[in-house]
């Protein structure tokens, strides 16, 4: 195996992107010897809301949720988060 080469020092970050853009790191980094680590300590950026929703509405999510064998909760994120996606698109 050769040798690896030496990552440069950088004046800026957008330097750096130009570098990375135009080398391969596999030159650099010898990803055989890396590890796995977890960040345990880090906080997901999620944020409670409170939302008043027709009774039917969420029994209708409910069941959807179901069909698709997941959370409810995690099926009104996924939906909004398409239908936002959808949205920004458009616009």
């Amino acid at each position: 195996m050769r040798a690896k080469k030496v990552i440069p020092k950088f004046k800026s970050e957008n330097d750096e992107r130009r570098f990375w853009a135009e080398h391969d790191s596999t030159d650099f980094v010898d990803y055989s010897k890396g590890e796995r680590i977890l960040f345990s300590d880090l906080k997901p950026s999620l944020k409670t809301v409170s939302i008043r929703l027709p009774s039917s509405l969420i029994e209708s999510l409910k069941t959807l949720a179901h069909k698709n064998d997941i959370p409810y909760q995690s099926f009104v994120k996924m939906v909004l988060s398409e239908r936002v996606k959808e949205e920004l698109q458009i616009g």
